[in-house]
């Protein structure tokens, strides 16, 4: 199993439920998403044509980029509608003492 390292980017209160905020951990560009009170992180930007997914739309536990529609599952980072076909990458995320957490891959 990958080691990986998680770093603080933002308070759990200051991300309603339904929204989604931009983070950046060393050169990675994430997306932090509150999903029904659940937080999850995946790469912000879409695999189909550089645009930030933090941007889009949330509809439910989907996200829709605000470039050309396409879609992702905001859980899994599945692509889940044209004209995106490439999954983006998921990280971990857990929550101590009010503080939301990603987790990235050692190298």
């Amino acid at each position: 199993m990958t080691n990986v390292t998680f770093h603080r980017v933002a308070e759990a209160t200051a991300l309603g439920d339904g929204e989604a905020r931009h983070v950046e951990i060393g050169d990675r560009q994430i997306a932090l998403f509150n999903v029904g009170g659940s937080f999850f992180a995946i790469d912000d930007v879409c695999t189909h044509a550089f645009a930030l997914l933090s941007d889009g739309f949330v509809e439910g536990d989907i996200i829709e980029c605000p470039l050309h529609g396409g879609k992702f599952e905001i859980k899994t980072g599945k692509a889940c509608a044209a004209p995106c076909t490439e999954d983006v990458k998921t990280y971990p995320v857990k929550v101590e003492s009010g503080a939301v957490l990603v987790g990235i891959p050692a190298s």
